[in-house]
């Protein structure tokens, strides 16, 4: 079974809205870390944002106010978040979006991102699995006969399926290029390469793995 070479942490938050620079915040966030091929390491938790809950965020999500009154205060959460982080890679669904907010909410507490790259899961799979109708969370994970384990919109589950299709594209890599550890950078790669180059990208590039694992 092909696995990553170095440590990815797969990152999804819950927020009020879309925009930090309109003052939206985090609600929940679960960061996942993928070490080898699997999850071995996980920080979950519910965010006190002192903002309200805009009641269409709470229909789809199922977080209330009063959840989020109890949770701890955001700096704390964000702190602890960002020390879990640390330097690895990061990634995400649609992986800007959770970004921003991982860099707007760390500007907040005078914490700058250290994470040393990003990966975007929903832009790795349309290169990697191309044709596919949807690459929504759900409807990609279904194609992939990757099951929910939680409650979707809701952070720990949404960033376990995520998580799941990563440790597919893995796999999927080992079967199609006979990659059996893969670079988390080869996943930065193929994100900004157009959908039609990389089945040619992917072939060079196994072909000069092989040759240097034969040399090696």
């Amino acid at each position: 079974m092909s696995t990553y070479e170095r440590p990815i942490v797969m990152l999804d938050f819950e927020t009020t809205g879309l925009s930090p620079e309109m003052g939206d915040r985090i609600t929940e966030v679960a960061a996942l870390r993928i070490v080898g091929g699997e999850v071995r390491e996980r920080y979950v938790s519910l965010v006190n944002c002192g903002v309200r809950i805009p009641s269409f965020i709470t229909q789809l999500t199922g977080i209330t106010q009063d959840m989020v009154d109890a949770a701890p205060p955001s700096q704390k959460v964000v702190a602890e978040l960002l020390d879990f982080i640390g330097t690895d890679m990061l990634s995400a669904h649609n992986a800007s979006f959770d970004e921003k907010f991982l860099k707007a909410e760390g500007w907040r507490i005078g914490r700058p991102t250290a994470h040393c790259g990003l990966v975007c899961s929903l832009k790795l799979a349309r290169r990697l699995y191309p044709g596919l109708p949807s690459y929504k969370l759900g409807n990609l994970s279904s194609r992939l006969g990757i099951a929910f384990r939680g409650t979707a919109h809701r952070a720990e589950a949404d960033a376990e399926v995520a998580a799941e299709v990563l440790l597919h594209a893995a796999r999927h890599l080992g079967s199609t290029h006979g990659l059996r550890r893969v670079a988390p950078d080869l996943l930065v790669s193929l994100n900004k390469l157009a959908a039609a180059k990389v089945p040619v990208f992917l072939d060079k590039y196994a072909s000069l793995a092989r040759e240097q694992a034969a040399a090696g």
